[in-house]
């Protein structure tokens, strides 16, 4: 599968790094991130390299929706609550400045990156109060919001809540043409970070500073991003001949549903879930259902999926790796508003880096703990974490692979363990281990992707073992395929 920003853009490739490097800045992670800190502290003097896993945008940015936005479902309400004024006030500020940043530069840079101008909604089918509760916080934080009708959608809402000056646009257009401007090294993994330098297979490249922009930090200690963060998977459909809507749409009820248009396609988006935590599956076939009923003679061009870190308060973390490396800066758990979180990162780490460091990157700290905003989402995350360990040391579920329909996955003993096992629809099973090597936990497989992934951490490989998303750094072990 592939989506429809990879279906419609052909990005730039660049060779791996080769023997060492000094640099004054090093950034981790090729995806919008990583390429927007990139480019300001470029613009900013500072000689700045980007280093790339496998491909730039191969991750994350390529399954976005794209919404450039500070509405961020019901946030405000919640921050006002949980952390006070102060803190959601520069949370607002930072987002708003966000998509006056984007706006700024794609204007200035004459960038082709389908940049429309959108108001973003929230909605409900069930309950407005939420949505008047959130509007008023939104006018507190200086943010203008109104309630509004919701002529665009294929069918009746209790409320909807609308952001002005919003927008959508191309994420892999934007990210091109800023990627010509830079020195990018792929196919470089960053295997360690030793105060300022940062180590791969190819060489190491020495810097005085270090962003780490990987979505899930890969450095376990210091940091223990690892027991703060946990990560999201949602699904998306491309629609041909589908009815426009007059804007960039999320419901806040459950299911929840988001709409946008791109040219001539409507993308929905739905289906979210913890990674690891999908093993019934059905996710495409649950939003294509409720596509043919609200537009019945539309169709289906694109299908893909995206990962999202999620933390205990809902804010990311960007700023300052730990308090024991001054050296490096970290930005992660976006928790799925990666395309402003990017900017807002980018714009904050390159001040903080450069000495003109704002007020407005408090309330982002990595180093912050509010309580009462984290307690329960914590809870949980510690809870998966034990379960999920605990579970790779059990004996094998009774799971006998006869049992085992095309296309499904499941774990199964073989010669006395546990082992994974993925059976396509011709009847290959393909067998691999199922202990994540990121720290140990059992994983489960996703038969809507065919991946196995991790119900602790968010780590994802592919039928064959092979790594797709962090914080694993290696393979799992593919022991064999075999025929029947």
């Amino acid at each position: 599968m592939q989506s429809l920003w990879q279906a419609t853009c052909r990005l730039p490739t660049f060779q791996p790094l080769d023997g060492d490097l000094r640099v004054d800045a090093a950034v981790i992670g090729g995806g919008l991130a990583g390429i927007l800190t990139a480019y300001l502290l470029q613009s900013w003097g500072r000689s700045t390299v980007l280093l790339e896993a496998e491909q730039v945008c191969g991750s994350v940015t390529k399954g976005t929706t794209a919404k450039i936005t500070s509405q961020h479902n019901l946030i405000y309400a919640k921050l006002l609550e949980t952390v006070g004024l102060e803190a959601a006030e520069q949370y607002a500020r930072a987002n708003q400045k966000a998509v006056e940043g984007y706006r700024a530069l794609v204007k200035a840079k004459g960038i082709d990156c389908e940049w429309e101008e959108m108001p973003a909604y929230l909605y409900s089918t069930v309950d407005a109060s939420p949505l008047l509760k959130e509007a008023e916080a939104a006018k507190r934080l200086g943010i203008p919001a109104q309630m509004s009708p919701a002529a665009g959608l294929p069918f009746p809402v209790k409320g909807a809540l609308r952001f002005d000056g919003q927008a959508q646009f191309h994420p892999l257009k934007f990210a091109a043409a800023l990627l010509k401007e830079l020195t990018v090294f792929e196919h470089t993994r960053v295997t360690a970070l030793k105060d300022q330098e940062a180590v791969t297979e190819r060489g190491s490249v020495f810097a005085k500073d270090i962003v780490v922009a990987t979505h899930f930090p890969f450095v376990n200690v210091p940091g223990f991003y690892f027991a703060r963060m946990h990560q999201e998977r949602s699904y998306v459909l491309a629609l041909r001949n589908a009815a426009a809507v007059d804007g960039m749409y999320l419901g806040i009820d459950s299911p929840s549903y988001s709409f946008r248009n791109s040219g001539d396609y409507l993308l929905i988006g739905g289906g979210g879930h913890r990674t690891g935590e999908n093993q019934a599956g059905g996710k495409y076939e649950d939003l294509r259902r409720a596509a043919k009923g609200w537009y019945p003679h539309a169709q289906e061009v694109y299908f893909w999926s995206a990962q999202d870190g999620i933390t205990p308060d809902a804010i990311p973390y960007i700023g300052r790796y730990s308090s024991s490396t001054p050296h490096w800066y970290v930005a992660a758990g976006f928790q799925k508003w990666g395309m402003t979180s990017s900017m807002a990162a980018a714009v904050l780490l390159s001040e903080e880096i450069t000495g003109k460091k704002t007020e407005d990157g408090k309330v982002f700290s990595p180093q912050r703990l509010h309580v009462a905003a984290s307690a329960k989402t914590l809870a949980v995350d510690s809870a998966k974490a034990v379960s999920g360990l605990v579970k790779e040391k059990l004996k094998a579920p009774p799971q006998a692979l006869p049992d085992l329909a095309p296309g499904k996955g499941g774990i199964v003993e073989y010669e006395g363990e546990k082992v994974g096992v993925y059976r396509n629809e011709a009847g290959e099973c393909f067998y691999v281990t199922t202990r994540c090597p990121h720290l140990g936990c059992e994983l489960q497989f996703n038969p809507d992707e065919h991946t196995w992934e991790c119900p602790c951490h968010g780590s994802r490989f592919d039928y064959r073992g092979r790594l797709l998303d962090g914080p694993a750094q290696t393979d799992i072990s593919f022991i064999f395929a075999q025929e029947e």
